[in-house]
Order: structure tokens, then sequence, then C-alpha cells
């Protein structure tokens, strides 16, 4: 078996007993085929494999290199455990990386306000066509802030998982972990029966609970040219995607005193460690602490006239 048949058995292996997501299977088979494509070998000598890491480092950001290696890794790692090979050529890598924080761009408060001001105005002028479209475009803005979910994950909700009378909803994370979220608000509740009723039919037969103008299920790209197209309407110059939304729910939610493990199960973090990212930009709360807790504060200071 050449090389490239055995990363496509590999990646069968993935897909069906890792049962990892599609856009995982994604980079693996992006970050492979790049390998081998510069190295030329299924045993490549260590002085190849270090230019090729010299090479990512030339084209690619930090992330996406640590990312591509981890994949290389994966698959010799996988190849070694099956006695497919004796030696793992990674064994004797060492990569370090200098970790930079990357903080997440988050939404302010006052232009989710802004968006939603926006989209409920609309409500009145939309004719009977347009309002089953008008409550599907905001039941979606109002659940990706509601619940922090991926827009993989919204666009993926199936029509069984949401249960429009207790609010709770059932989301499949990455690695097909589940998760259930609450809707804890009525309003947003009642978006989405509204929604549900005027698209109840297309709902049952496509099997998703968000759907287009087709009866299909509505795509992470659609959801992303929706919300654009509503940001640039309500005024907003910020370039605002869905997953600014997961960001800044996280956020907000630490800055009013939630604790970080909290956040973390519900935006289905596997490590707490990714979640802690959301607290070095928890500003409006720092800000408030050290107002009120900083001994500074409470010091009387005279100074001159």
């Amino acid at each position: 078996m050449n090389y490239m048949e055995q990363v496509k058995s590999y990646l069968e292996y993935c897909e069906f007993r890792k049962e990892l997501d599609w856009n995982t299977l994604k980079a693996y088979r992006i970050d492979l085929r790049q390998f081998f494509d510069y190295v030329q070998t299924h045993d490549p000598e260590k002085e190849t494999i270090e230019a090729y890491i010299t090479e990512l480092h030339k084209k690619y950001k930090q992330k996406t290199i640590k990312r591509k290696i981890a994949s290389i890794k994966a698959y010799y790692n996988y190849l070694e455990e099956q006695e497919i090979i004796d030696v793992n050529p990674f064994r004797k890598i060492k990569v370090k990386f200098k970790e930079t924080l990357i903080l997440p761009r988050i939404i302010p408060r006052e232009e989710i306000e802004q968006l939603l001001n926006y989209l409920y105005a609309l409500e009145n002028k939309s004719d009977e066509n347009t309002y089953k479209f008008w409550l599907r475009d905001t039941a979606v803005i109002e659940i990706l802030f509601a619940t922090g979910a991926r827009v993989c994950e919204i666009s993926n909700i199936k029509a069984d998982s949401v249960n429009l009378n207790t609010g709770l909803i059932k989301i499949m994370g990455k690695g097909g972990r589940e998760r259930y979220i609450q809707v804890a608000s009525e309003e947003i509740l009642d978006i989405l029966k509204k929604y549900y009723d005027r698209n109840s039919e297309a709902i049952k037969q496509s099997g998703y609970f968000f759907v287009n103008r087709k009866g299909a299920r509505y795509t992470e790209q659609s959801i992303r040219l929706m919300l654009k197209k509503h940001t640039r309407a309500a005024g907003i110059t910020r370039n605002i995607t869905p997953h600014m939304f997961r960001h800044s729910f996280a956020t907000y939610l630490i800055e009013e005193g939630v604790d970080v493990s909290c956040v973390q199960q519900i935006l289905g973090h596997s490590s707490i460690k990714t979640t802690q990212i959301y607290i070095h930009i928890a500003a409006e709360k720092q800000a408030e602490i050290l107002r009120e807790m900083h001994p500074r504060n409470r010091m009387e200071i005279v100074r001159a006239a």
C-alpha cells in the first residue's frame, strides 16, 4: 500500500471509528497532502521533516503551523499504534512554540443591541411572504447570542432537538459530543415558536430546525451572508461574524460573574484552558472590580490646590 492509500485508510478510520467532524477531517486531509507533496515518501528523513517545518514557518502563522504539525503527528502515532511502522519519524523531532495570546474579537454590547433593534423594527414592515424569513433570521441571530453555539452547530440543529415548551436545545458539538443549552428568554422562545409555526412543514420534511427558502438546511455560509446583510443594513460598519457572537456570549457571562467552568460546559469546550482566554478580555468586569475593591480608592490623598 503506497502512502496516499494509507492516508485514505487513516482518514476513513478518523471518520468512522473516531467520528471526527467534517471540518477536522478536511483539515487533516489538507495537512497530510501538503506534507507528502513536500517529502514524497512515507518514511522521510529527519532533515526533510525539519526542512518542511521551516517552510511552514515561512508561510503560515503560529496557530496554523501548530495544527499542521499536530495533524501529521497524529497520523504517524496511528501508524505506530497499528504496528504499520516500527519507528515513528516524529519521535526525534522537537518543535517548540512561543505561546502568543491572541484575544478573541467580541461585539460591543451596544452594537448587538443596535442589530437586534434594527431586526425587530422590521417585524411590522414584513409582508406575509417575507415574515417567515424575518422570523428565521431573527431567531438565528438571537440563538447565536443566547447560546454561544458555533454556526455549524446551529445550522445542524435537528428538528426534534428543540423543545419549544421548555426552551431546551440539544446541540451536537465537535467530535460528536452532545450538550443541552437552555433558552432562558421568553421573548426569544416566542420568536422560535412563531418561526416554527410558519415553517413547520419544511422543518419536518428537511429534518433540520432552520431551513432556507427551498426547504433545505440553512447552511453555515447562508447564515454568514444573512448576518452580513443585516449588520450592514443596521448601520454597523464592523465586520461581524457568527463566531464573534460565541466570543461575546462567553466574555459577557464572565463579566457578569458566571464561573468559568459553567461557561466551559455551555460552550462545549473539552478543556477549561480554551475557555480561560475569555477571562483576559472581560475588561468591563475587571474595571468594575478595581473601581470598587482597589485600596487606592479608599485612601485620603491631599493635593495642593
